[in-house]
């Protein structure tokens, strides 16, 4: 009786600890990177005053965005006004791009340059519906540019013109994977062969890196495909794989520069996909 005594309380104390590891693990991904809005970030260069908090600039407890295609949505989606990279009239384009949407419109919902940083669904603490909380200032570059991201010159202020970079929502290899034809081949032969798998009760894609080992099941390091109902091409009206934002960048990493899935030296990234 005495031993067990002992021994309990030992076993709750190593659960709590490790609780608490694996949270402190799973935030440290985000606090050491540029997506750490909160006052204790280390980005000094877009850091918000009126909170601590990390996760609130996109996600809440209470409330989200329930159309949004990614979890506890806490910002204000606008899929309206972008241009996309077909509108080129480029010949080389193999893919039916659909309209912005998926899980791209979420991460457009700061990067297009046209909503504040603090624009969000649900204010900490507060439960409110807000455009923009004054309870802070921004620091460094988005202080002036009213909370946005950063002006026009900066990159990651992608704008609602994507003509100028790589084609999201895109089926990938030009098409031809679909729930009736899973594993394809793609139409394009220039791209490697996706992946596929039934994921509780729907079919998931993705295109395998060496990071892993190449193993035959989905790895965060692996570049991901989103399922979308395709309304263009041979196979429109079915779920099939498209490249979006989150295809390539993972936001919740700091081990590769600009969050990419994978280490970029001698185009990894681009040769994982691209058959070159």
């Amino acid at each position: 009786m005495g031993k067990l005594g002992l021994k309990v309380p030992g076993i709750v104390l190593f659960l709590l600890l490790f609780l608490v590891f694996v949270e402190r693990s799973a935030e440290a991904g985000i606090f050491n990177t540029k997506h750490n809005l909160g006052s204790a970030g280390i980005n000094a260069a877009s850091n918000f005053s009126g909170t601590s908090e990390i996760c609130v600039f996109c996600h809440t407890p209470h409330g989200g965005d329930a159309s949004a295609a990614v979890p506890i949505w806490n910002r204000h989606l606008d899929p309206s006004g972008f241009q996309t990279y077909d509108q080129m009239g480029t010949t080389t384009l193999d893919g039916k791009i659909e309209p912005v949407g998926s899980v791209s419109v979420a991460c457009l919902s700061c990067h297009d340059g046209t909503q504040a940083m603090d624009s969000m669904i649900n204010e900490p603490g507060s439960g409110a519906d807000v455009f923009s909380f004054s309870a802070g200032i921004w620091s460094g570059q988005a202080s002036g540019v009213n909370g946005r991201i950063g002006p026009v010159t900066v990159i990651t202020n992608l704008g609602k013109d994507l003509t100028n970079d790589h084609p999201i929502g895109i089926q990938f290899a030009g098409g031809g994977y679909s729930n009736s034809n899973p594993t394809g081949p793609g139409r394009d032969p220039d791209f490697n062969n996706a992946e596929t798998k039934i994921v509780n009760t729907s079919r998931v894609w993705w295109v395998n890196t060496t990071t892993e080992g190449g193993t035959s099941d989905f790895e965060k390091t692996d570049m991901k495909l989103y399922t979308r109902t395709g309304t263009r091409g041979v196979f429109a009206g079915e779920p099939q794989p498209y490249v979006e934002c989150a295809s390539c960048h993972d936001p919740h990493v700091d081990y590769n520069p600009t969050f990419l899935r994978i280490d970029p030296s001698g185009s990894a990234v681009c040769l994982t996909c691209h058959n070159k």
